[in-house]
């Protein structure tokens, strides 16, 4: 790979999961130069199947996501560079991104869409059954234990919403873990909604599914739904100077309707850019970055 004075690229999109492949898919039609890096590290690369995606409902992820990158390099004017960015600078002309394997590239605009990392809660068998058994969304995961038993393991205010969600998909027992207090109305409307509350502090995960408590009861759920803490899988945002917002599950990159950041000429999408996400979700939100920064080009 080659450097220049000036841009290389067009657009460089950074991260090749499902929101990046959709922004690039969409410069790519453009007939602009594209360069698309991918440290090849999915979110969901623990899950078996994903749902939820037209036409896609049931398929493992790592299929979708390789048939989007042969469908993406099927266009001759897009390079592929499996690589991580490590470092990005916005000059007067152009951005300039360094890779962890020492390349230096410039483009006139960037599309970030690097991700989010889980923090898991510090349960002892949890995190080996991640996206296997425990889940963090009913849409994309409940259907599919057949309105058995499902625990919810809380870990925030935001856990008693999960447990007022979830029984539509089962009978729901939700784990307060010590991480959640509810008060009479919040318990009453668990009730009202089928929930069973559990105060008994979790002492391991076991088997598929089996919460075992520190009393030593074992009770065999046949999954189990919790939400994590996110931060950033990329400090590309945070070099570059773009805004964030808080969300309920952490910070996530400040977009407008276009997915342009508070930085002129850097789009952002997928789950770094959402307060929430699914593979449906991601796959919109890239293809509006991708007309963004387009548009973009065109029209400044």
């Amino acid at each position: 790979m080659t450097t220049q004075a000036t841009c290389d690229f067009d657009v460089i999109v950074i991260g090749g999961s499902y929101a990046g492949l959709s922004a690039a898919l969409q410069l790519a039609r453009t007939r602009r130069r594209i360069l698309m890096i991918d440290g090849g590290v999915r979110r969901n690369r623990f899950a078996a199947t994903s749902h939820g995606f037209l036409g896609q409902d049931g398929r493992a992820p790592d299929a979708i996501a390789a048939d989007g990158r042969r469908q993406l390099q099927a266009y001759p004017n897009v390079q592929w560079l499996d690589d991580t960015a490590a470092n990005a600078v916005k000059s007067d002309t152009a951005f300039a991104v360094s890779t962890a394997g020492g390349h230096t590239v410039h483009g006139a605009r960037l599309v970030l869409a690097t991700g989010v990392v889980d923090e898991l809660p510090a349960i002892d068998g949890l995190a080996e059954r991640w996206g296997q058994s425990v889940f963090h969304c009913p849409y994309c995961h409940g259907y599919e234990l057949n309105a058995g038993q499902i625990g919810v393991l809380a870990t925030g205010p935001m856990s008693l919403h999960h447990a007022t969600l979830l029984p539509d998909w089962g009978q729901v027992t939700l784990f307060t873990n010590g991480a959640l207090v509810l008060d009479e109305t919040q318990h009453a409307d668990l009730r009202k909604r089928g929930v069973h509350i559990e105060i008994t502090p979790v002492a391991r995960i076991s088997n598929t599914a089996t919460v075992e408590l520190q009393d030593g009861r074992r009770l065999t759920m046949a999954g189990l739904f919790t939400l994590s803490r996110t931060h950033m899988a990329s400090p590309l945002a945070q070099q570059l100077g773009c805004d964030f917002e808080e969300g309920p599950l952490g910070a996530f990159i400040k977009t407008e309707m276009t997915k342009e950041t508070s930085v002129s000429g850097v789009f952002a999408c997928g789950d770094a850019a959402r307060m929430a996400g699914s593979v449906a979700l991601a796959v919109g939100d890239g293809a509006m970055a991708g007309v963004g920064a387009h548009q973009s080009l065109l029209f400044r």
